[in-house]
């Protein structure tokens, strides 16, 4: 089989799952059928800790549930990664706890993952352990009263992104809180091509009244798992096969959402991720260099798409609104957050049918972001608005 017939092979069995969305519907005004306005509740980095004895906002999150569970416009929620800090330790009791936590939710919920939970696993803080010069092995954290290690598999990334998606993503295609939401996962399409993209069970995609949305799994914090793990010298091959394998897989998993946009009766698309991939946290450009690839995709895709495309993200905690493929667009956020051109981490780009959200997270009381999307609509880009979409912020009382 060619590659050429492979990938026309992939995107026939995608728009088999996929529902047929038309962009009009003959006698329907912008509130009925395919073209009424829908809403979703957007949040991430949350619960956060300060330790791994620290559980006030693991503790809030069933109010917090509750609050958007009371929201009768929400429709799904979203969560765009980072279930505890970089504080607390990676555990299956942990990842478990969540997922009990998030059964609770009244709509179907799409998690994608973070960094906090698999890629910084490996981390000291986080349970895992410090390579050792002087005998070229890891030396894990042990828990005193055991002598056992505390992280999961002692902080290995790769086995911890494991046991996520046996946690959060057992049934490929189904989504977690309650409700139905008919999902395609990436783990559902067989590729003759790469068939180890049926390991990314996690990469998600979806349409609702016209608009597509997709995950994928771009981890922040460590540069799309740049930093060696265990503070070695340099990286291990399991981890530069981990980074090179799941970047190329994300990377088709976009093309086969944006050739599905292309098919017809999409008028635009939601893309979410955890890294903000511009958020150079302090240091150099070259802290964002491993996102270019795909900042690079979602610049090419958006501009052949000529419709708006809006990005999701967290990562970098603080609220963001901006345009980052373009330079010296409008920004707006919390204190201080626009103090940088989010351009110049990846310069070049001009693409002004796209938006980024960098949605809040990581402080109590703890805040969502309510999106609503009226199919067709051209709204101004402003604080609050762009084309379909709309937005405001809701912190808990």
């Amino acid at each position: 089989m060619t590659r050429k017939f492979c990938a026309a092979a992939t995107l026939v069995l995608a728009m088999s799952v996929v529902p047929a969305t038309p962009a009009t519907a003959a006698g329907n005004g912008p509130s009925h059928g395919a073209r009424a306005p829908f809403t979703l509740a957007v949040y991430g980095d949350a619960p956060y800790g300060t330790s791994p004895t620290d559980t006030s906002e693991f503790q809030a999150t069933p109010a917090f549930i509750a609050d958007v569970n009371a929201d009768p416009d929400v429709s799904t929620v979203i969560h765009v990664g980072d279930i505890h800090s970089g504080k607390q330790y990676c555990t299956a009791a942990y990842d478990q706890s969540i997922a009990a936590l998030w059964k609770t939710f009244a709509d179907p919920l799409v998690y994608t993952p973070g960094d906090n939970e698999w890629t910084d696993c490996h981390k000291v803080g986080e349970g895992g352990g410090k390579y050792n010069t002087a005998t070229g092995t890891i030396d894990p954290v042990l828990d005193p009263a055991t002598g056992q290690p505390v992280g999961y598999a002692s902080g290995n990334p790769a086995a911890n992104l494991d046991l996520v998606r046996r946690t959060f993503f057992p049934t490929p295609g189904r989504t977690l809180g309650s409700g139905t939401l008919r999902v395609l996962s990436q783990a559902q399409l067989p590729n003759r091509a790469h068939p180890e993209d049926a390991r990314y069970v996690e990469n998600v995609l979806w349409v609702k009244n016209g608009t597509l949305f997709v995950t994928i799994n771009v981890p922040g914090g460590s540069n799309n798992d740049a930093d060696p793990w265990y503070g070695a010298p340099t990286a291990s091959q399991e981890q530069l096969d981990e980074a090179a394998r799941r970047t190329a897989a994300d990377l088709r998993w976009l093309d086969t959402a944006f050739a599905i946009a292309h098919t017809g009766g999409i008028s635009s698309v939601v893309v979410s991720t955890q890294a903000d991939m511009w958020d150079v946290d302090g240091k150099t450009a070259a802290h964002v260099t491993n996102y270019e690839p795909i900042v690079a995709s979602l610049a090419s895709h958006t501009t052949a798409f000529a419709k708006p495309v809006l990005l999701l993200v967290g990562d970098s905690h603080v609220y963001r609104s901006d345009n980052p493929l373009r330079h010296d667009a409008a920004c707006t956020g919390d204190a201080g957050v626009c103090s940088y051109n989010a351009w110049d981490s990846h310069p070049g780009y001009d693409v002004p049918n796209f938006h980024r959200i960098v949605v809040h997270g990581s402080t109590v009381p703890l805040a969502w972001l309510k999106l609503t999307v009226t199919p067709g609509a051209h709204k101004p880009t402003t604080d609050t608005s762009f084309g379909p979409f709309a937005w405001a912020r809701i912190t808990r009382s």
